[in-house]
């Protein structure tokens, strides 16, 4: 198969009428991570707590191998953080009888260290309990604040379809292309790299089903036959989907289409899971600051891990990012 993989999913609020700027400075986009859990304080692995503004998280995790000595394999994290913002996160690095270099030299204009402790094990890609968000839309029109606060309020009431974020898909979707290749047989050696190519397919896969729900209109309605309590669509792999009626009905026909990645996520051995269909964010608050002829919009909410910030915007404004990956 050799398509255009538009990255252009349908909002379930309508395409909105106005436009924001995203970015303009790092400090529009504020993430802290939160890992849900409290460091040991002994083990083989230790945990440092890390602030950076304008430094990607592969960056950040390079740095440390290099101070501490050890493989980058050593590293761990529980997931990506933008460059483009100010963001707080947890890295553990292995370090189970080596004396301890000084943290301290990890110290610069972009990056900080908040803490360190011991614990014992190493932090995995997804870990992390929880993202609490702090950003701010610039130069929306003054006629954009009553559409604006209408989609603020279905937000809050109804949440939005939980997409994968168009970061998971790499720049301009260049994941997806080496998705496209990986499953014609063409190798990447890069373990990291090949994981998140894999990632990225089943992602796009789950974002067309839940594309097409929202265009059904019933994205966020239980339809009889899913197996779980809320709306839910798989993340493919191995095993048979374990919906009925409706929504296996729905789900067999989304993917018939794509019945050549699904049998290569099989056999990458991936095995299938399933997400929730509604994004709900915790902890919404929104204020209005004003700038002369135009409004900014900085809103607050709370995300689980592996939930995106960019789902939640693109139901509010026609985001235009002054930076990109």
């Amino acid at each position: 198969m050799s398509v255009s993989y538009s990255l252009d999913f349908p909002c379930a609020y309508g395409t909105p009428t106005y436009a924001g700027d995203f970015r303009t400075q790092p400090e529009d986009f504020q993430v802290d991570e939160v890992l849900g859990f409290e460091p040991q304080g002994e083990g083989e692995h230790v945990y440092l707590h890390i602030r950076k503004r304008g430094e990607n998280t592969a960056w950040v995790a390079e740095q440390i191998a290099r101070l501490a000595q050890v493989g980058i394999i050593d590293v761990g994290y529980g997931g990506r953080k933008d460059r483009h913002a100010v963001t707080t996160q947890w890295f553990s690095i292995y370090l189970p009888k080596t004396e301890e270099p000084d943290w301290q030299g990890l110290n610069s204009d972009s990056v900080q260290l908040l803490a360190r402790h011991r614990h014992s094990r190493k932090l995995r890609r997804g870990e992390h309990e929880e993202n609490q968000f702090v950003i701010r839309l610039r130069n929306l029109e003054q006629a954009a604040v009553s559409e604006v606060e209408q989609r603020l309020q279905s937000v809050a009431t109804q949440g939005v379809p939980n997409y994968f974020g168009e970061q998971r898909f790499g720049h301009q979707g260049n994941n997806l292309l080496m998705a496209e290749q990986l499953f014609s047989g063409k190798a990447i050696r890069d373990k990291q790299k090949r994981g998140l190519v894999l990632s990225a397919a089943r992602s796009y896969l789950f974002n067309q089903l839940l594309a097409n729900r929202v265009q059904q209109h019933n994205w966020s309605m239980l339809l009889a036959g899913d197996p779980e309590n809320v709306p839910s669509g798989p993340l493919w792999g191995r095993g048979r989907l374990t919906s009925s009626l409706a929504t296996l009905a729905h789900e067999q026909q989304t993917l018939n289409a794509w019945a050549e990645w699904c049998d290569a996520l099989e056999h990458v051995g991936l095995q299938q899971e399933r997400r929730p269909l509604v994004l709900r964010p915790r902890d919404l608050t929104w204020t209005w600051e004003t700038d002369v002829a135009t409004r900014h919009l900085v809103i607050s909410f709370t995300l689980g891990s592996g939930e995106f910030a960019t789902a939640v915007l693109r139901e509010l404004v026609r985001v235009q990012s002054a930076r990109s990956e």
